[in-house]
């Protein structure tokens, strides 16, 4: 018989577990990287106080019926337009970024990080009705305009690494959903073509950082400093570091926002290639642990929104991690749970209650 009655007892726990785990190491670092600083030694404090708040919000959204979030997407979208719009008119600028709104002046949230969640609800709702094998143009336009949009207004603000979390998030739902060869090149084709157009309309520092990244050795002390600081960090950790709170490069200040987008080279410093190898574990075990979920997900609308929620963790990891090897230039993407920042917290913690949800109610639909 199947039980519609949901309670805490269908949480997924261990999904749960690991996100609070993860969590959790990351305010040791934060706290290990900003404690010998009086400027930021409260950081590690706030995000605790993140931590919670999104633990408690993901257990609340995991009570409410995914399919019930879905059919308020056209107004969370509009929403989401309007919000970003006044953003750049209206937003809280801090070194002539505009990212944040603030409320009252005591909270500001960056909504960049919630416009994630409403494009994986996009894109779900989208091709969760597809009954043709692949996505046809029209769907791929659509998803194109609908991810497109909101994508550059949030690179004039200007967060680049932001914007281009969004399209992973699109691409995954179009492979799910089906693709053909020729649509695949086409489109491929067109983001080749559009490379010099984003180029010309790139700003100064983001050349500098694709430039730094082709030649890294040839500004050490500007645009490759960055990078070049986290690689020596994150080598002189050996194999199982110099301890919490030892760590030189981000004690003495080399390792640039430490307990930010560059908390994973300041981490692989103090726990070393053993600490270092435990993390990615974890953030293995919870990606495999979505799409195991999205794999039992009750119908088309689940799997399509635990997809896009993996997507987007694995695209943001990945890109975080390879920008401290040198795999990637420096796009300004924070660490998912462990760099501090209360919105991206906030917004991660969301997004596990939504998968949550679809997971509780594998067995309803």
């Amino acid at each position: 018989m199947i039980r519609k009655i949901l309670d805490f007892r269908d949480v997924d726990w261990m999904l749960f577990g690991l996100a609070i785990l993860i969590a959790a190491i990351g305010v040791v670092e934060i706290y290990s990287t900003t404690s010998h600083n009086p400027a930021l030694a409260s950081q590690y404090k706030r995000q605790v106080y993140w931590i919670i708040l999104g633990a408690i919000v993901a257990l609340v959204i995991s009570r409410v019926d995914y399919h019930v979030i879905l059919e308020q997407v056209p107004w969370l979208y509009c929403l989401s337009i309007a919000a970003l719009i006044l953003l750049l008119v209206r937003g809280h600028s801090v070194a002539g970024v505009r990212r944040w709104i603030s409320l009252g002046g005591v909270l500001t949230f960056q909504v960049s990080e919630f416009v994630k969640l409403v494009i994986i609800l996009v894109v779900a709702a989208l091709l969760a009705d597809q009954r043709g094998k692949s996505v046809t143009w029209k769907d791929l336009i659509k998803l194109g305009v609908l991810a497109g949009l909101p994508a550059a207004l949030v690179a004039l603000e200007p967060d680049l690494g932001t914007a281009l979390t969004f399209f992973p998030i699109a691409a995954a739902g179009v492979l799910l959903a089906g693709v053909r060869t020729r649509q695949v090149l086409v489109v491929g084709l067109a983001g080749i073509l559009m490379l010099p157009v984003a180029w010309h309309f790139a700003r100064p520092y983001q050349r500098d950082r694709v430039m730094s990244f082709i030649h890294p050795k040839q500004d050490v002390r500007g645009a490759s400093y960055q990078s070049m600081q986290s690689k020596i960090a994150i080598g002189s950790g050996g194999l199982w570091g110099k301890g919490v709170g030892n760590g030189t490069q981000s004690q003495l200040g080399f390792i640039p926002v430490s307990h930010a987008d560059f908390i994973f080279a300041a981490f692989s410093e103090e726990q070393g290639f053993a600490g270092t190898l435990f993390v990615l574990m974890l953030y293995l075990a919870l990606l495999l642990r979505l799409l195991d979920s999205a794999q039992m997900a009750g119908d088309r609308a689940g799997t399509l929104v635990l997809v896009g929620i993996t997507a987007l963790l694995f695209f943001q990891v990945a890109v975080n991690v390879g920008m401290m090897i040198g795999l990637f230039p420096v796009p300004g993407i924070p660490l998912p749970l462990m760099s501090q920042g209360g919105s991206a917290v906030l917004s991660t913690f969301l997004g596990l209650g939504l998968a949550m949800s679809v997971r509780m109610r594998r067995l309803v639909y």
